[in-house]
């Protein structure tokens, strides 16, 4: 996940200038170093032949996926080993490897001009003024069945690399975003034995945490006709929980400018153990790979567990993931890819967000964990004025039972001080 003020990869050791490049300069790089690339990749998008299923493998398939922490662990432990080196510098190439032979696996076929698997981002050029290479999204396509919609795409994502090597120490990574990066392994594996109508774009993007440039260049320089892409999911960090607290909840942002995805999610037979709880984009900013999407006005949801303590540190290893919740996140993001890839119509794209009174009780949910005597005893004085304020605010909304707009920009605010002294 990217948090703006803090890196250690190695790629990061000319330091405090790089810390300070905004992702507005990321993206007039990409347009600079990228002329280039775009006219090669400025071909008529043709979806690839659907791959034959096998019928009588067809009929033993469940009705709904069947996605274990057996299917998800070992993703995660790979990704997340010393081997991989943080998947910095070093050890990205390795994890692309990884995930593009899975996906060849899987059966995906490939995104990119040319029979590629792998897009290229330009780097800055070097001291000889030639181009150079900086990173690859790794991409694949299963390609849709009905002739009228198969030109119709749905993207699921996860970005697989992190923070690397700093001072001879690793970051696993094993959360942030491993976790993601299993998901979309196994949901490709479970998908590619059903046929969908609309075509899904499985993609793993590289150098999110350096100012997602690797989702900028894939939608400055995208595969297919931006307009082909109706509805857009990322995951990122879905292993673990918010502050460590006690919540089996998967948070999901970004129904508020698409809200006929809601029902969708709805209807979802997730796992029992599993709760959702739906967030509007305001609340927490540009945190991930959908950021380049929803300025593009792309229907997007983002599913994350929240930031905990072992954040971008050493200490996010694959022993701390709880491979369960995993599991059941990667079947219910799975779902609704079905469902968005089956739908008669899309859910579009809204200019005025609709939100309610879910937020509110997210808020309560969250402070009343934190006042807990077991939790409260580790807040200082300042996050417990904070905690205090923020609960007693949203109390009292709900027990009106509607939200004003300005007490929404106060509920923004609260959220946003909880995350920057509490989490």
């Amino acid at each position: 996940m990217n948090h703006g003020w803090k890196r250690t990869d190695e790629d990061f050791r000319c330091g405090n200038l790089f810390r300070m490049m905004t992702p507005v300069f990321a993206i007039l790089l990409i347009l600079q170093s990228g002329q280039t690339a775009l006219r090669a990749q400025q071909v008529p998008f043709q979806v690839p032949t659907p791959p034959q299923v096998d019928a009588t493998a067809q009929v033993h398939v469940r009705p709904r996926l069947s996605i274990t922490e057996h299917d998800v662990r070992p993703h995660v432990m790979y990704l997340a080993s010393p081997e991989l080196q943080g998947r910095g510098k070093n050890g990205r190439p390795l994890a692309s490897t990884y995930i593009h032979q899975s996906f060849v696996q899987s059966g995906l076929k490939p995104l990119f001009p040319n029979g590629q698997y792998f897009q290229p981002i330009p780097g800055a050029p070097d001291l000889k003024g030639e181009r150079t290479v900086q990173g690859h999204n790794v991409a694949g396509i299963l390609p849709g069945s009905d002739p009228l919609l198969t030109n119709e795409v749905i993207i699921i994502s996860a970005h697989y690399d992190h923070l690397g090597i700093n001072k001879d120490e690793y970051f696993p990574g094993a959360d942030d975003n491993a976790s993601g990066v299993a998901m979309l392994l196994e949901v490709a594996k479970q998908l590619s034995q059903r046929k969908l109508a609309r075509s899904v774009i499985f993609v793993a993007f590289d150098l999110e945490e350096r100012g997602l440039i690797g989702s900028r260049w894939f939608l400055a320089h995208p595969p297919c006709p931006r307009e082909a892409i109706k509805y857009f999911m990322t995951a990122d960090m879905i292993g673990r929980s918010l502050g460590g607290l006690d919540l089996p909840v998967v948070f999901i942002v970004g129904s508020e400018r698409s809200p006929e995805v809601r029902p969708m999610l709805s209807d979802l037979q997730i796992d029992e153990t599993l709760e959702y709880a739906l967030m509007g984009v305001d609340l927490i900013g540009t945190r991930s790979d959908y950021g380049a999407f929803r300025d593009a006005d792309i229907p997007f949801l983002f599913f994350s567990t929240g930031e905990h303590p072992d954040y971008h540190t050493k200490h996010d290893t694959p022993d701390k993931i709880e491979y369960g919740k995993l599991a059941s996140i990667s079947e219910m993001m799975g779902e609704l890819v079905i469902s968005l890839a089956n739908a008669p119509v899309v859910p579009t794209w809204t200019d005025k967000p609709q939100t309610g009174m879910e937020e509110v009780d997210l808020l309560l949910r969250v402070t009343n964990e934190l006042v807990k005597p077991e939790r409260a005893g580790q807040l200082g004085a300042t996050q417990k004025f904070f905690v205090s304020q923020a609960h007693n605010y949203a109390l009292g909304i709900k027990k009106r039972g509607h939200i004003k707009e300005d007490e929404r920009r106060f509920l923004i605010r609260s959220a946003q001080m909880l995350m920057f002294t509490v989490f």
